[in-house]
């Protein structure tokens, strides 16, 4: 036995948590993050360009991001930050469209079925309880992560999602008799 492993034993060593690629890392959280943007955004095309955006961000930071205990968190508010820019980046776009032609109303397509009156509604909230609905029955994540993705306390998130709850309970109730002719 050399003098060196009678001094260090690999027990004695302590184990340090790798940091998982980001290629795994993308893979692995991709599709989730995006369907949070589409939700957000209501346009598949925006919300492609946001998750990239998102995780371009992400790889460029990847060195100490990677070493979060939640790096999907970190990218989810990423994506939840930026839809509040890119939403009044296109609300702005579509006032002075409108300005410029009264005719210039499009349509805009998504790929979440525009049927869905609950998610139509929900994009009508005010952005913050949009994000915490979204995040919370979208991506199906507790009010901690939630809180940590929007960077605010458990007690905010469940402020907006019981001011939500409330206000979509109301929308639908009214939407739904209005079609059922109540």
């Amino acid at each position: 036995m050399s003098a060196l492993s009678e001094l260090v034993r690999v027990e004695d060593i302590p184990v340090v948590r790798g940091v998982e690629s980001f290629d795994a890392f993308f893979r692995r959280e991709y599709r989730a993050v995006l369907g949070l943007a589409m939700v957000l955004t209501r346009s598949r095309p925006v919300a492609e360009e946001l998750t990239q955006e998102a995780f371009l961000a992400t790889f460029r930071h990847w060195e100490r991001v990677g070493r979060l205990d939640n790096p999907g968190a970190w990218v989810r508010r990423v994506v939840a930050n930026r839809s509040v820019s890119t939403f009044r980046r296109s609300s702005a776009e579509a006032k002075a469209l409108l300005r410029l032609n009264s005719h210039a109303r499009r349509a805009i397509s998504t790929d979440l079925d525009d049927g869905m009156d609950v998610w139509r509604e929900v994009r009508r909230l005010p952005r913050r309880q949009a994000q915490v609905v979204a995040l919370t029955y979208f991506a199906d994540l507790p009010r901690r992560e939630v809180a940590e993705i929007l960077g605010c306390s458990e007690e905010t998130v469940k402020t907006h999602l019981e001011r939500a709850r409330g206000t979509l309970a109301g929308r639908l109730t009214t939407s739904s008799e209005d079609r059922h002719g109540r």
